[in-house]
């Protein structure tokens, strides 16, 4: 039987590189387009040149691939790609042929330039061999082990499909799209006058634009939505609410009146496709969710290369070349640093030792039936390249593969606040625990932490056991990680102050303007007295969460105390309060990874070391008398001495302040969102019930829906035979009534820009309150949002500020 490689577009899937058994077949799995996957396929089939049949399998379509305006493929994509690979690859084993030995740092090659400079442009690092980071060494011990023939390429079988069911699905009813594929990378909106960042639509103005131009990710998402709906057999009825939704929408209604003729769907649902930018709010509050709270606490997977980033890494700067850098969904549950270090389910070593040889691709086949030293194999095969200690072999994730309980288990917690998500899962490890038959004596308890962690090392205390509940423990870990300091506390104080800003806003503008200056001038205290104590790390509101609270406070203004959409919603004299305190921040923090700073980084750190080395000086003892009046005579012979420290930091201070102003122009926008579009200022006329105020987008508009109110901008995309009738039919009085999103048993709701876990417990709550317990929903979004993920769009390296 032939051996079969898989190459996902991160790295190549196989341990054992050097086996003496050639692989002949490679399937290639793909959310990226071809284009921007092009290196690292041909790497792999150069590092493996006995490969006679190769599979690639890409979730973006044929058509996608045609209409994306950074796509060098034209409208026979697939068949054009498959044409392109071979002619590279047949460069590439002349190369090989000629250099032998392969390549050499001197004189690296390279591909031919057949995808008109999309194949390896940015890269510096040779193509020949792989490692699990991304980085190719000069060597190629599979290449060089097995000769290879001339008409090697002839043989060589490349075809390529569309795959298109490339998504994460967090529960039945919830998915999102990958961090890292094109789609979730693909930019939102071009315009940057009525945009606010690259991972976010446009401002929603009730008119959307009639360009041609449309951006990369509508076009991608709205390809997504109607294979989506293909697979799920649906007939949907299309329905936008924002710019940018309205143009997802028209696609997919040309989409279907081109393809769907004569096609009969089993079931007929309702679409509802939202932009993000109509509530920010939401997503920038820290609420009452588990699984948010858990992933603002534990650690990610750390990004890989970006594509985008590596393409056109020679103009970071060109507007189309922008891409979202979302950080990856992959949340790492540090199990054994909740359980305490030095923990094992064994109670030695030997555990660890195993799972690292195992990480590592040790061969069974060359240990035989003796005991061996599994300390060996562990760095066999990429000596120090693992940090493969037990916090790292034993971190885990929120779903478990190893038991379809973890899949269940995340189902339960979605739609759970954060008090209930923790007993609940104390439930489910009593009953584990109870199902083993593991006697507990929990009758002193203590707090909440203590309590889950006496339970976990309970039914951890032998290797079987933890491996056949892992799911539970990782979820445990999760919970007694996030309780922990200072993660908890950072939590509550930001929800802390979230509730005093909601408060203040119902008050006065100066009211809130002053509790927002506050929160500035504590984030700055609490970070020098962190940096006084080496403890950075443990303060409870930084000055970034400081300008994220800003954010908040301008969306809150700008929709109780609305002026005209380019002003702020507050007055001269407490805008320029809040501007000074944000000046002054600046100068005295360290250099923060701010978008409106870029530039400035290297300044501000060498002037924050100054100040920090003249704040020493002044501690110690002063001079004496003496010495002050010997050197009065002195002061003032040379006026020119200090001029140019001076002149420097005077510059320097003037160009933060111009930065400033940026910044807030930047706010009055945010908080001019609702009322750019005139519509949507009483679309929450019918539910002004106190109990609403609090709630989100979503779930106001899913009730209005379900009540069958009238939504203002709610947009219908009828079929190509529907506006006939409409414009043809309908002065004869048989026009076709518009249909209604309410009256639909199903409903797909998909937020562009992304979602998070509030909102899926809010829509849950919403279906409930309407009682249309017959609504069977589903609800997608870009990405996964989490404050801090707002952040990042909003002021990080997706902003447009």
């Amino acid at each position: 039987m032939d051996l079969i490689s898989f190459f996902f577009f991160e790295q190549i899937a196989g341990w054992n590189s050097t086996s003496t058994v050639p692989a002949r077949k490679m399937v290639v799995i793909t959310s990226r387009l071809l284009s921007d996957a092009h290196r690292y396929i041909l790497r792999c089939l150069g590092t493996h040149q006995t490969i006679v049949d190769c599979r690639i399998f890409t979730s973006i379509s044929e058509v996608s691939h045609s209409a994306h305006s950074e796509s060098p493929l034209g409208p026979d994509a697939f068949r054009e790609y498959a044409s392109l690979l071979r002619l590279d690859y047949e460069e590439l084993i002349k190369k090989d042929k000629k250099n032998k030995m392969g390549c050499d740092n001197a004189n690296k090659c390279a591909p031919s330039t057949a995808l008109q400079g999309q194949t390896l442009s940015g890269d510096a690092d040779c193509w020949s061999q792989v490692d699990p980071n991304g980085d190719f060494s000069p060597k190629s011990e599979a290449s060089s082990s097995v000769p290879v023939e001339p008409e090697q390429s002839d043989r060589l079988v490349i075809s390529v499909q569309h795959f298109p069911m490339i998504y994460c699905a967090l529960s039945p009813r919830v998915f999102i799209l990958p961090s890292e594929g094109a789609i979730a990378e693909a930019r939102l909106s071009d315009d940057h006058e009525m945009s606010l960042s690259a991972g976010l639509p446009t401002i929603s103005t009730g008119h959307p634009s009639d360009g041609d131009e449309i951006p990369p990710g509508a076009m991608l998402t709205a390809h997504f939505l109607y294979h989506l709906a293909a697979k799920m057999d649906l007939k949907m009825d299309i329905f936008s609410l924002g710019d940018l939704s309205k143009h997802i929408g028209k696609i997919l209604t040309d989409m279907s009146s081109l393809y769907d003729v004569g096609r009969r769907s089993k079931r007929s649902a309702g679409l509802l496709i939202i932009d993000r930018s109509l509530d920010l709010l939401t997503p920038c509050c820290h609420g009452d969710a588990v699984i948010d709270w858990m992933i603002s606490s534990l650690p990610r997977r750390e990004r890989t290369t970006s594509f985008s980033h590596a393409k056109n890494a020679e103009v970071p700067n060109k507007a189309n070349s922008t891409s979202v850098q979302h950080p990856p969904l992959d949340v790492k549950i540090p199990v054994g640093e909740a359980l305490g270090r030095g923990w094992s389910p064994t109670g030695n070593d030997q555990f660890s030792d195993s799972i690292a040889a195992f990480m590592s691709g040790w061969n069974s086949s060359e240990v035989g039936n003796d005991s061996v030293d599994l300390n060996v194999y562990k760095d066999k095969v990429h000596p120090g390249n693992f940090m493969l200690n037990e916090f790292d072999l034993l971190s885990g994730s929120l779903v478990s593969s190893g038991s379809y309980k973890g899949v269940n288990y995340l189902e339960a917690l979605l739609d759970r606040g954060i008090k209930d998500g923790v007993m609940l899962i104390k439930k489910w490890l009593l009953g584990t625990l109870h199902q083993d038959r593991v006697s507990t004596n929990l009758k002193n308890r203590g707090s909440s932490s203590s309590e889950l962690l006496s339970m976990v090392k309970l039914l951890a205390s032998n290797q079987k056991s933890f491996i056949r509940n892992k799911g539970i423990i990782q979820l445990a870990a999760a919970c007694i990680f996030s309780l922990r300091e200072p993660h908890n506390s950072h939590w509550n104080a930001l929800l802390s102050a979230e509730t005093i800003l909601k408060m203040s806003n119902g008050d006065s503008s100066q009211s809130l303007s002053s509790q927002l200056r506050d929160l500035i001038n504590t984030s700055v205290l609490l970070g020098s007295k962190q940096d006084a104590t080496n403890e950075s790390s443990k303060g409870l509101i930084s000055f970034q969460d400081a300008l994220l609270l800003a954010v908040i406070g301008y969306i809150l203004a700008g929709e109780n105390f609305p002026t005209s959409v380019s002003s702020s919603p507050f007055s001269w004299e407490e805008e320029h309060s809040l501007k000074e305190a944000v000046v002054d921040a600046i100068l005295d923090m360290p250099s923060t990874n701010l978008r409106f700073l870029h530039g400035l980084e290297g300044e501000l750190e060498a002037r924050y070391g100054k100040n920090k080395i003249e704040k020493q000086e002044t501690t110690m003892e002063s001079s004496n008398i003496e010495d002050l009046d010997d050197n009065w005579d002195s002061w003032g012979d040379d006026p020119d001495q200090n001029n140019e420290p001076a002149y420097g930091e005077m510059q320097l201070k003037l160009e933060v302040r111009d930065r400033v102003d940026q910044l807030f122009k930047f706010l009055h926008k945010i908080s001019s969102l609702k009322w750019k579009n005139p519509a949507f200022r009483d679309r929450e006329s019918r539910f002004g019930s106190d109990s609403f105020s609090d709630k989100g987008l979503l779930f106001k508009l899913l009730l209005m829906v379900l009540a069958k109110y009238d939504v203002p901008e709610l947009e219908y995309h009828s079929s190509a035979v529907g506006r006939f009738f409409k414009s043809g039919f309908g002065r004869f009085g048989l026009g076709q009534a518009k249909p209604s999103l309410g009256d639909q048993s199903i409903l797909l709701v998909f937020v562009v820009g992304g979602i998070n876990c509030l909102e899926v417990r809010e829509a849950q709550e919403a279906i409930l309150k309407s009682g249309r317990q017959d609504v069977e929903l589903l609800i997608g979004g870009t990405t996964l949002l989490s404050p801090e993920n707002m952040f990042e769009l909003l002021l990080g390296a997706s902003s447009y500020i």
